[in-house]
C-alpha cells in the first residue's frame, strides 16, 4: 500500500506487497448458463426424436371391452409388439367400445383398408381351442394385414379370430344351403376323407329361405374343386340298411362331433376346368343326394291314385323296369265335386335323357331323338299299355315307389293334356289288386244261402241220428253175435297153431320125412350123374 507523503516507515513494521484492484470479467455468468441450455437442447432433441419415431394413432371399435386395459394391452403381429392400447371408452351411442391405440412407426404400412383386429383370449370354437397362452400373459389384440393399398385409421374389430390369415394360398368358395345343419365357423371341409379346408363364415339369406356359407380350401387341394363338383353335409353318422347288411358311413370322428363338409366330382362329370374363386355351389343334404344324376331336361306329369299312398315320400324314385327315370316331386289330395270322390294326385318329374342308351347307334337304335314330339310319343306309349303303379320298395319299412311299365290288359286310356301338368293313367297296385280280389271273394261268399244250407244240414243230421238208433237197436245185436262166433273161430285156430299142439307135432314129423326123402333123391341124382349107364345095366357092385 502507498504511504502518505512525509510518513516514515516504522522500524519494526512488516513488509507487505501492495494490493492492486482487478476489473471483473463479463463471461463468468454466461458459462454458468451453458449447463441448462445443453439440457434443454438434449430434451428437445429427444422430444423431436420421439415425435419422429411415434407411429400413427388408430381407433378400433369392439362390441365389448373384455380383455382390453388402457396402457397395458398390447397389439401384436406374429407375436411381435406393434402397438399398445392407450384409452378405452364407450361410444357415443353406448352400443360399442372404442379403443384408441398408439402404433409403432414400422406398423404404418400395416394399416390398410382390409386389415383386421381381434381380441385374443381363450376360445373354444369349431372344435378348436385357441388363446390358452393368454391365461398367464393376459389378453392382447391380434392383427392380420390386409392386401389393399389404401390407408385407414379407424377399424371395426372382429368378434372371433379369422379362420385363416391373409396371404395363405388357396381359394374361397360360396355354398348355398337350405339350412346350416351342425356347421360352425371353423368346421372342416373334407376331400376323400382328408381335411383340406374350413368354413370361414355364414349368413342367413335376405329372404330367410336359405343359408349362404363361405369356405376356404387350402392349396394345392383347391385345384380339385372343378366346375360341377358336388358339396354335401358330412356331419354325424349315415346309417343305411341294404341287402348286404347295415352300412355305416362317416367322414371322420371330428365331423361326428362338430360337423363338416365334403366334396367330390360325380363319376360321370366331364368338366375338368377348375372353379374360379368365389364360385357358387349347391350344398346337398348327404352324399347320396349329391351324387344323384342331375338332369337338364325334366318333364312334369301328375298321377291320380285312388288307393292309399301311405309310405310314398317326396323324392321316392320313379322306376322303369329297374331303372330310375324320375322322382316324386309332390303329393296332394283332390276332391271331385262331380263324382264326389277323393283322389291322391302325385306330381312326378320324369327325365327323358335316362331313356337313352350310350351304346345304341344307327337309325334303329334305342335313343329317343331330342326333337321327338313329346305328345305324340307319350300318346303312343299310353296306347300300348304304359301305366303307373304303386309298388312296395321294402316290406320292412313299408316304403312305396312309383313303377312305370306296360300293362297290355289294362283298360284303354289317354294322356290328359288339358290338365297342367299332364295326367298319365294309372293302374291299381299289387296290394290294391289283392284287396279288390278279397272284396270280390267276400261279395261272392255273401251270395251263398248259408241259412238254407244250415236247414238242410239239420234235416240230414236228424236222419243220420235216426239211422244210428236203428243200427244200435237192430243191427248191433246181430253184429255182436257174429263177432263172438268169429272170435271163437280165431281162438280155435290160435290153439291149433301153438307149438305143443298135435297138429304142430305132426307137421314137424312130416317135414323131417320130407327132408330125408329130398336127401335120398339128391344122392340118387349124384350117382346117376356119375354113372349114367346104371339106367340100362343097373347098379353094379363096386370092385375092391
Amino acid at each position: 500500500m502507498d504511504k502518505p507523503p512525509g510518513q516514515r516507515d516504522a522500524p519494526d513494521a512488516p513488509d507487505f506487497p501492495d494490493a492492486i484492484g482487478a476489473r471483473r470479467s463479463r463471461w463468468r455468468v454466461q458459462v454458468v448458463w451453458l449447463v441448462p441450455l445443453v439440457a434443454v437442447l438434449i430434451g428437445g432433441w429427444l422430444a423431436v426424436q420421439a415425435i419422429l419415431e411415434k407411429g400413427p394413432t388408430i381407433t378400433i371399435s369392439f362390441v365389448t371391452g373384455e380383455g382390453l386395459e388402457a396402457g397395458k394391452t398390447k397389439i401384436k403381429f406374429k407375436n411381435v409388439d406393434v402397438g399398445v392400447i392407450e384409452k378405452v371408452v364407450v361410444s357415443s351411442d353406448h352400443k360399442r367400445v372404442v379403443a384408441t391405440a398408439e402404433m409403432s412407426r414400422d406398423a404404418s404400412s400395416m394399416l390398410v383398408d382390409d386389415t383386421r383386429f381381434w381380441v385374443v383370449r381363450p376360445r373354444i370354437s369349431g372344435g378348436t381351442v385357441s388363446g390358452l397362452g393368454t391365461l398367464l400373459s393376459g389378453s392382447f389384440v391380434g392383427v392380420d394385414i390386409g392386401s389393399k393399398t389404401s390407408a385407414r385409421r379407424d377399424f371395426v374389430g372382429l368378434e372371433s379370430p379369422p379362420v385363416f390369415a391373409a396371404g395363405v394360398p388357396g381359394r374361397e368358395f360360396v355354398l348355398k344351403s337350405a339350412d346350416l345343419g351342425s356347421l360352425d365357423i371353423g368346421s372342416p371341409v373334407f376331400f376323400r376323407r382328408l381335411q383340406v379346408g374350413q368354413v370361414t363364415s355364414y349368413e342367413l339369406d335376405p329372404d330367410g329361405k336359405g343359408m349362404t356359407l363361405h369356405i376356404f380350401v387350402n392349396a394345392p387341394y383347391d385345384n380339385y374343386v372343378k366346375e360341377g363338383v358336388r358339396f354335401w353335409h358330412a356331419s354325424g353318422i349315415d346309417v343305411s340298411l341294404e341287402t348286404s347288411g347295415v352300412k355305416i358311413n362317416t367322414e371322420s370322428l371330428v365331423s361326428i362331433l362338430i360337423g363338416g363338409l365334403a366334396f367330390e366330382s360325380p363319376p360321370d362329370m366331364l368338366a375338368t376346368t377348375e372353379a374360379a374363386a368365389q364360385s357358387e355351389f349347391e350344398l346337398f343334404r348327404d352324399r347320396d343326394e349329391a351324387m344323384k344324376r342331375h338332369d337338364n331336361i325334366v318333364d312334369t306329369y301328375v298321377l291320380n291314385f285312388t288307393e292309399s299312398v301311405r309310405g310314398l315320400l317326396v323324392g321316392a324314385p320313379v322306376d322303369f323296369r329297374g331303372i330310375v327315370v324320375g322322382e316324386v316331386a309332390a303329393i296332394y289330395t283332390h276332391y271331385d265335386p262331380v263324382t264326389k270322390e277323393f283322389t291322391i294326385p302325385v306330381e312326378v318329374r320324369i327325365f327323358p335323357e335316362r331313356f337313352t342308351s350310350r351304346y345304341a347307334s344307327g337309325a334303329k337304335g334305342g335313343r329317343i331323338a331330342r326333337d321327338e314330339d313329346r305328345k305324340t310319343f307319350s300318346d303312343y306309349l299310353v296306347a300300348h299299355g304304359l301305366r303307373a303303379q304303386l309298388k312296395t320298395a321294402s316290406l320292412l319299412t313299408g316304403q312305396l315307389y312309383v313303377a312305370v311299365d306296360f300293362f297290355p290288359a289294362a283298360p284303354k286310356a289317354k294322356v290328359d293334356w288339358t290338365s297342367n301338368p299332364p295326367e298319365l293313367p294309372t293302374v291299381p297296385g299289387n296290394l290294391q289288386g289283392l284287396q279288390d280280389s278279397i272284396t270280390s271273394l267276400v261279395a261272392k261268399l255273401n251270395k251263398i244261402p248259408f241259412e238254407g244250407i244250415g236247414s238242410d244240414l239239420r234235416t240230414t243230421l236228424h236222419d243220420a241220428d235216426a239211422l244210428l238208433k236203428t243200427l244200435d237197436t237192430e243191427v248191433a245185436p246181430e253184429a255182436r253175435s257174429t263177432l263172438a262166433a268169429a272170435r271163437a273161430t280165431l281162438d280155435s285156430a290160435n290153439g291149433a297153431l301153438q307149438p305143443d299142439s298135435a297138429l304142430a307135432q305132426s307137421t314137424v314129423d312130416t317135414m323131417r320125412e320130407l327132408s330125408r326123402t329130398a336127401a335120398s333123391l339128391r344122392a340118387l341124382a349124384d350117382y346117376l350123374e356119375r354113372h349114367p349107364e346104371a339106367l340100362l345095366r343097373g347098379k353094379t357092385e363096386d370092385k375092391p
